[in-house]
């Protein structure tokens, strides 16, 4: 008899630990939308959890900021992506921003130019057109061209609102993503523009901003002044699926904060 309710029990303990395992386990997919500026850091993050969970499928659709918002808002995504905090109409739409990590928006030169250091002021008013010439910054005497975000940017908006600049840039050409404005300035030895920081490569240069190197210490510190939030959008009257709150959470309570600093951004949380 012993024997027997010996073997009732294996059998038992054996189907419960495979229930456990079924319930533990995820699948599905998860859907992110929105700023081209976090596609390193989202990236690594989505690779990471699919590796973790083999029956996720994470996706990530690289639109801009103010497209992510208005995909989540209008239900074609898990979750949105914007490199800026949400303004106060976007919350009043039932819009949660909750704060990833922190970027530095960077100011990209090219290798070529010989200026090393801008003041806030004068990065200023080189976008507004008040200074064209790099020979009044201390480089060679040769038009600024200015490079810059399409309107609806979170890169454009952090950058136009640090510096005081909302409507007054005088661009020559506006890209849609980081990428573009990073290509545009490597191949111009005359221009400037703003990426961020996590995405810059050394095909351009990045200048010091009232002397601080954009780095991930100074970002952390908060000694480098151009830097902005990136944020995961949800609404909050609707509640995410399992595996997009299993990801949620994932990326937002610490444990992921190693892949997030490796990604060139500092973790919020």
């Amino acid at each position: 008899m012993k024997k027997v309710v010996s073997i009732a029990l294996i059998a038992a303990l054996a189907l419960s630990l495979a229930a456990c395992s079924q319930s533990d386990s995820l699948a599905g997919s998860v859907a992110t939308d929105g700023s081209t500026s976090m596609e390193k850091v989202i990236g690594a993050l989505g690779e990471s959890f699919m590796e973790q969970n083999d029956g996720v499928n994470f996706t990530y659709n690289p639109t801009g900021s103010s497209a992510g918002i208005s995909a989540v808002l209008e239900g074609r995504c898990d979750i949105g992506l914007s490199s800026r905090a949400l303004k106060a109409e976007e919350e009043s739409q039932g819009l949660v921003g909750t704060v990833l990590a922190y970027d530095g928006i960077a100011m990209i030169v090219n290798p070529e130019n010989t200026v090393e250091d801008m003041t806030l002021e004068q990065i200023a008013a080189v976008y507004t057109g008040e200074i064209t010439n790099w020979s009044e910054l201390g480089g060679a005497d040769s038009e600024i061209v200015l490079i810059g975000r399409e309107a609806g940017s979170g890169t454009r908006g952090g950058f136009e609102e640090i510096t005081g600049t909302e409507d007054q840039c005088q661009y020559r050409q506006e890209l849609t993503s980081t990428g573009d404005v990073i290509t545009a300035v490597a191949q111009n030895p005359n221009a400037i523009g703003y990426a961020s920081l996590a995405s810059v490569k050394d095909t351009v240069k990045a200048v010091k901003v009232e002397g601080v190197t954009p780095s991930e210490e100074t970002v952390k510190d908060g000694s480098y002044l151009i830097q902005r939030p990136f944020v995961l959008v949800t609404k909050a009257d609707t509640a995410l699926s399992e595996t997009a709150q299993a990801f949620f959470d994932y990326a937002t309570k610490g444990e992921a904060n190693e892949i997030i600093a490796s990604a060139g951004v500092v973790p919020a949380n």
